[in-house]
């Protein structure tokens, strides 16, 4: 096996699932997180603990980030005790994080003086996808890299080139207007019924048989109604990542109206103590603002 030793950064609520993915395909890996209790579940399935950043680089044929925001990265990759200050050229780099563009293409850049090809690689399909391994992987970068890093990607979803270094993380923000913008739909549609009397369980049984329909509502929708906000993807990250998508937006001057009217909303959470649960728990400010439950009694 080509690239055997892989060096896994960030073993959150998605970082966790996917690192393990790695280990059962036989991959050797060495963990490293902030928080060390984290690393002890790979630990004990045979993973290695590292120090830093950059002591897992240097042993490392691979590096693989999975962290909340642009800052996260940048300290991850060129702080003092970085990626960058202790990998050995042609190490591949893959960014799992979604971050913004700009930081992406910077940290790709500084990389390359070191002779290290990187990837922008962020995710969809939150904990479910990172569990089954059946994320959407969106990737920017060299295709040489691309084609490297395939077969390390394949084991925890479905890899697609969509660009040079930056176009995955352009290809992640439209991910998430998407995203936003149907979990406010489905938030809108299951409160609008529930004021009218309609068991929110019927409306998600109807509006999944139709043009409604969408891999939110099949994943979310039940516990949407029956009132389960835990984390799958928290709301402070997706308010993270609506901040980078409006910030890219005003760059290249294009107006994304929906966008900003979710911002709004999802900033709404933050001020209402729900950073920590799931981005379906949009459907709480939208309770709130119509004085209605959505949650079927069934």
């Amino acid at each position: 096996m080509t690239d055997k030793h892989i060096g896994f950064i960030g073993l959150g609520i998605m970082g966790q699932p996917m690192a393990t993915h790695l280990i059962n395909a036989g991959y050797d890996l060495t963990v490293y997180d902030l928080f060390l209790a984290r690393t002890e579940p790979l630990v004990a399935l045979g993973a290695r603990a590292a120090g830093s950043c950059r002591e897992l680089a240097a042993v490392s044929d691979v590096v693989i980030t999975m962290v909340p925001d642009s800052p996260d990265a940048e300290a991850a990759y060129l702080g003092e005790n970085g990626v960058l200050a202790g990998v050995r050229a042609d190490t591949l780099l893959i960014d799992m994080s979604t971050i913004s563009p700009v930081t992406a293409m910077d940290i790709a850049k500084q990389a390359a003086k070191l002779g290290c090809p990187m990837l922008d690689a962020p995710v969809s399909g939150g904990d479910v996808g990172a569990k089954n391994a059946t994320l959407s992987i969106m990737v920017g970068g060299d295709a040489a890299a691309f084609d490297r890093a395939r077969p390390i990607l394949e084991r925890m979803g479905t890899p697609t080139l969509c660009g040079q270094s930056g176009a995955g993380q352009t290809v992640k923000a439209c991910n998430q207007i998407q995203v936003a913008l149907n979990y406010l739909g489905m938030s809108e549609a299951l409160v609008l019924g529930a004021k009218a009397g309609v068991d929110p369980a019927v409306i998600i049984q109807v509006l999944s048989k139709g043009l409604a329909q969408s891999r939110v509502m099949d994943q979310r929708g039940q516990r949407v109604i029956h009132g389960d906000f835990a984390p799958g993807f928290r709301s402070r990250f997706h308010y993270k990542d609506l901040h980078i998508i409006l910030e890219t937006a005003r760059a290249f001057g294009c107006s994304l109206p929906g966008t900003a009217l979710a911002f709004e909303l999802f900033a709404a959470m933050q001020a209402n103590d729900m950073g920590d649960l799931d981005h379906s728990a949009l459907i709480r400010i939208i309770e709130m603002l119509s004085h209605t439950e959505a949650r079927s009694q069934g």
